[in-house]
């Protein structure tokens, strides 16, 4: 296979394996500058205002010029997803498997949420985009000395990856509709009395004896929520590696 076969214009492009166009409806256009546009329309707008029209119209030229570039919008996503993501912060030596995980998940998650946008974005497979490969070694390699399986790693990445994009979302979708406008508390104890209110003690006393107990009264930190979750995750692995190390 040569460099680059298989691949589209864009992803190839990213890598390194196939030169941009020398020349075109619109010289200086480069792939990075059509990316950048596209992540700062996403950042201002949302995905939804995203299209080629609107990204050729922020770099003042057509969208059929765009397409030397890139061969589709889904391909302009996955490279604006890329950009989120950035490069792998480096790593301090010597740490355990367990740290570098927590890391990794902690430092994904920071970047997402700068970018909230990126987790709505259709996922049309596996990494492949440069920066998304390079946080996907990461945390294999994280896995390395576990005594975990090769076929069991891509999975324990995968449920990370899976946990840190549902609490961005989540946590994005709260800030926009449940928490808009109020104080977090606030928000949380309004709907802590209405939950009082309406709910039967009877055919709700698990959620009534929560309620009792004023969990619901304050907003918890979204990073303590994250930290919780992302905690009994590790523990879960860590149980994993420890069974292969007794038998």
């Amino acid at each position: 296979m040569t460099e680059g076969q298989g691949l589209s214009p864009g992803i190839a492009a990213a890598w390194g394996v196939k030169p941009q166009p020398a020349k075109g409806p619109k010289p200086g256009l480069t792939l990075e500058r059509i990316v950048a546009a596209a992540v700062a329309v996403a950042d201002a707008e949302g995905l939804d205002a995203v299209s080629m029209n609107r990204v050729a119209k922020e770099l003042a030229t057509g969208a059929m010029s765009l397409y030397r570039y890139v061969e589709s919008k889904d391909e302009l996503l996955a490279l604006m997803v890329d950009a989120a993501l950035g490069e792998v912060p480096p790593a301090p030596p010597l740490l355990g498997w367990r740290a570098r995980l927590e890391r990794w998940a902690r430092a994904t998650m920071e970047g997402l949420a700068q970018h909230p946008w990126a987790v709505n974005a259709p996922m049309a497979g596996p990494p492949l985009a440069p920066h998304a490969v390079a946080w996907f070694e990461d945390a294999l390699a994280a896995l390395d000395g576990t005594g975990l399986e090769p076929t069991e790693k891509p999975s324990v990445v995968l449920m990370l990856s899976g946990y840190v994009t549902n609490h961005v979302t989540v946590m994005h979708q709260v800030a926009q509709g449940f928490l808009a406008g109020d104080a977090p508390d606030a928000a949380m104890r309004g709907y802590a009395d209405t939950l009082r209110r309406l709910a039967d003690p009877e055919r709700f006393p698990a959620l009534h004896a929560v309620l009792a107990a004023g969990v619901f009264d304050r907003a918890d930190p979204p990073d303590e929520e994250f930290a919780f979750g992302l905690e009994r995750i590790l523990d879960g692995i860590e149980a994993l590696i420890s069974s292969r190390s007794r038998s």
